[in-house]
């Protein structure tokens, strides 16, 4: 299949909104469309095709796909050969009604068949009329598809897909459907293919990560892969999200403390700090059982950085409810936390629930909320000032880089440092140690001059302008035909 229109590739662009995994599923988006002749476009605005990865979780999702599918109607007017397609969350849910309210859509697929889009754009292009093709399960894993990463120093590994759990605010279990584990050779190949590359951090993915094994039986191998995944030579770095508490197990924690080159740094969703609004939400854990987690893990790190979300107004929460939610930041003391407004989701259970919570009411403690956490951010933040932390510079991390003429990037911890560079020139990828002078709620500052840069491969692949392009791992599922041997694994990682 060609792409070529008149002797000149045609030119694409990808939007993500939504999730972590959203932004891997573009990576592979990306890597289909260019194994299919298409190139991206210089000029995002001028692409002859579109693609919007969608998310459904928050109420405003819809609009959003929609004014910008609107926006993108004059444009395609005037540029007869102009294709749009729209996956992911939104379009598994909305399918053949994203069509009806933007006819000028030419595809839609979801999030069970990305490997199809390369086709369905040119069927529509031959047959012009839109193509609708929403799969009800997963046709391939992700990684097996081709991918064009974004970052030639950090990349995201998927080691899951969907979800078991039935949290009632939640629409994606319904959209991404039951967990799908890949086998620990498969990820443990393609971690080991992108430290090839130069990557240094590796992010393993799941919609539900720590309950990894379910679907083969180990409930102990999250922890294992943890540990093989620090024998992978040339990583320096692996974090993991997000997990659930209910699936949280001391393995883990030890497989974190004793593994070097995994983090201290646990995004650990609460969600609620109510025993009665957990049981609502049908989230199977409690307030004692999460502080419980929290005092575990700095027992065994005591430098981790442990992040949440938290969503206030469900509905039925009273003030008694949300001062319990309180009770519990004052405890765990987060680095930071993603806080959301409870809104209805059509679909969930909690969206036909009674007593609803005004407007108003969530909005007043949405806002003490942010208040508790910005001033328990920030004290945390504080207690590293005249700390040495080490840097993975970044791109694009530090809005106001250029005005102030600092770099940023992450520390170990996941905190973001916008540090002044002195005489050195670090690239995007290297490693710089410098010490913290200033914290702020959300980020820290170091404006003396590094103590150390340490030029690697990833810095070298950046200013190359190379980022890792990888063909696709296996998942291991049954194939016709007699299978590829698999990677030795290491670590108690058994297949």
């Amino acid at each position: 299949m060609t792409t070529e229109f008149e002797g000149t590739p045609r030119t694409y662009d990808v939007r993500t909104y939504g999730c972590q995994m959203n932004v891997h599923d573009s990576e592979r988006i990306s890597g289909l469309m260019e194994d299919a002749g298409y190139v991206r476009a210089a000029d995002p605005d001028a692409a002859d095709v579109v693609v919007f990865n969608t998310c459904a979780v928050r109420e405003n999702a819809d609009n959003r796909l929609y004014g910008n599918l609107g926006h993108l109607r004059p444009t395609k007017l005037k540029h007869p050969g102009m294709q749009i397609a729209v996956g992911g969350c939104l379009a598994q849910k909305d399918r053949g009604d994203i069509v009806k309210k933007a006819p000028w859509v030419d595809v839609v697929f979801g999030t069970h068949n990305i490997g199809s889009l390369p086709a369905l754009l040119e069927r529509a292009r031959h047959n012009e009329e839109a193509e609708v093709e929403i799969l009800e399960s997963l046709e391939v894993f992700p990684s097996t598809l081709p991918s064009k990463r974004e970052s030639t120093y950090a990349g995201w590994v998927s080691i899951s897909v969907g979800c078991n759990n039935t949290c009632t605010f939640c629409i994606v279990p319904a959209l991404r459907g039951k967990e799908k584990d890949r086998r620990p050779g498969e990820i443990l190949a393609e971690v080991r293919a992108l430290v090839a590359e130069g990557v240094l951090e590796v992010t393993l993915l799941g919609q539900n990560v720590n309950s990894y094994g379910v679907e083969f039986g180990d409930r102990l191998a999250f922890g294992k892969l943890l540990r093989a995944a620090g024998e992978v030579e040339g990583l320096e770095r692996v974090r993991f999200t997000s997990p659930h508490p209910k699936d949280f197990t001391d393995d883990v924690i030890a497989a974190m403390a004793e593994t070097p080159n995994v983090c201290h740094s646990l995004h650990m969703p609460l969600q609620s700090g109510s025993d009665r609004v957990l049981k609502a939400m049908r989230r199977s854990y409690r307030q004692e059982k999460y502080l419980g987690i929290i005092d575990q893990v700095r027992a065994a790190m005591p430098d981790a950085a442990i992040t949440t979300d938290i969503i206030v107004g469900f509905p039925g929460e009273t003030e008694e409810d949300f001062e319990q939610t309180l009770a519990v930041v004052r405890e765990a003391r987060f680095s930071s936390a993603f806080t959301f407004q409870y809104s209805i989701r059509p679909g969930t259970p909690a969206a036909t629930m009674a007593d609803q919570i005004p407007k108003a009411v969530v909005q007043d403690r949405y806002n003490r909320l942010i208040a508790e956490l910005e001033a328990i951010t920030w004290a945390e933040n504080k207690k590293l000032v005249g700390e040495k932390v080490e840097v993975l510079v970044a791109v694009g991390e530090g809005r106001k880089d250029e005005r102030t003429g600092r770099l940023s990037g992450r520390a170990r911890d996941g905190r973001l440092v916008h540090f002044a560079t002195g005489d050195l020139a670090p690239r995007p990828g290297d490693i710089v140690e410098t010490v913290v002078t200033y914290a702020a709620p959300h980020h820290l500052n170091a404006d003396g001059s590094p103590l150390s840069h340490r030029r690697t491969r990833a810095g070298d692949a950046y200013e190359a302008g190379r980022v890792p392009r990888l063909k696709g791992v296996s998942l291991g599922l049954p194939t016709v035909g007699v299978p590829a041997p698999l990677p030795a694994t290491t670590g108690g990682c058994a297949l």
